[in-house]
């Protein structure tokens, strides 16, 4: 069963699961749905992690910049949209992540959405991370830059700042595509490729590098990562004379969006029950929480964009920005919930696709 696509988020729509409390008692299985699944943490200690997930170091720090966006995917776990006009982080939270980015090792600062390209700082930040000598790697949803008139130089943007762009596209046709989506995603998905295209983006002697990342149409999990970039590399090039570099295979997991449509669809349970089973204590090591952190738009931090999105902040005394404290950050344990099974699912899953 396809997902299909969504014209409001959560929160608009009064839905229980835009709680994110809610979220995490239907994930537990609390006086809501009677999933008989094990904890993630058990799976985690009989792999011989005994005191659970630590960290290794913080090569990347990635900042969720706000949650509004120019589209409302089905499948979104941060259920941006258009509505999310408050959700934006300022100029203060922005100047101290440039503090903590220019003090720490991380080597790359990650940005991403809703559409990190409509808050008001974006190119801005952008242009003071290059100027710290970051690599900068932009979550774009592809139809920002055909959305309006004041995003069409978009790519001139990215290329002399020298941005990584990481872009969805669920599939390589027209029907996968905007059933995810929304209606008239694909074509405007295409058309910003092509410009992407255009000015360097995706071609190997230009140094520009464009990413896809592919995210199952409905309750499964991805197919092999290299198979798949075969698949899109070649349909994407023989319909429309695109390329790019790689393609990021990325599990759907439990959240918002998705939560939501695997309870509708009432394969909430099964789909669980499939993570659990393909459990992979290999992909432990290459967890992205172990060498990210990540900021939500109100500078509070967390170990993934995932857990920021059920509020599950860091396990620190003071979780925010404002009290950045980078060796208890280093000390910490991971915090974890059943959701962690869509990333240690089979090859697993990350922000960079497969893991094992």
């Amino acid at each position: 069963m396809a997902i299909k696509q969504r014209v409001k988020s959560l929160s608009a729509s009064d839905n229980n699961l835009s709680d994110t409390f809610f979220q995490l008692k239907v994930l537990s299985g609390q006086d809501v749905l009677d999933a008989k699944i094990p904890s993630f943490e058990s799976k985690v200690i009989e792999s011989g992690y005994l005191t659970g997930i630590r960290p290794s170091h913080i090569d990347i720090f990635q900042i969720n910049i706000g949650k509004l966006c120019n589209q409302a995917c089905a499948h979104c776990h941060v259920d941006a949209g258009p509505d999310k006009k408050e959700e934006n982080m300022d100029r203060n939270i922005l100047e101290r992540c440039l503090e903590i980015i220019s003090e720490i090792d991380a080597t790359t600062v990650d940005i991403t959405g809703g559409a990190p390209e409509m808050n008001p700082h974006f190119r801005w930040f952008v242009q003071e991370c290059r100027k710290l000598n970051k690599q900068v790697m932009v979550r774009c949803n592809l139809t920002i830059i055909v959305a309006n008139k004041k995003y069409h130089d978009l790519p001139a943007f990215y290329a002399e700042n020298n941005v990584q762009i990481v872009s969805s596209l669920p599939y390589f046709t027209k029907k996968r595509t905007d059933n995810q989506r929304g209606d008239g995603v694909f074509e405007d998905s295409i058309q910003a490729l092509k410009m992407l295209n255009d000015i360097g983006y995706g071609k190997p002697e230009s140094g520009l590098i464009l990413d896809l990342v592919y995210n199952p149409s409905g309750a499964f999990l991805p197919g092999p990562q290299a198979d798949l970039e075969a698949q899109f590399k070649d349909q994407l090039d023989r319909r429309y004379g695109i390329v790019f570099n790689s393609l990021y295979a990325i599990t759907n997991l439990p959240i918002s969006r998705f939560l939501d449509y695997l309870i509708e669809s009432e394969n909430y349970v099964d789909y669980m029950q499939e993570l659990s089973n393909a459990f992979n204590p290999g992909t432990i090591e290459g967890l992205m929480c172990r060498n990210t952190l990540s900021v939500s738009w109100d500078g509070f931090i967390y170990d993934c964009d995932f857990n920021q999105m059920l509020d599950l902040k860091s396990d620190i005394a003071k979780p925010h920005i404002n009290d950045f404290d980078v060796n208890a950050l280093k000390n910490r344990q991971i915090v974890t919930n059943q959701h962690c099974f869509g990333c240690t699912a089979g090859a697993g899953s990350s922000c960079g696709g497969e893991i094992a």
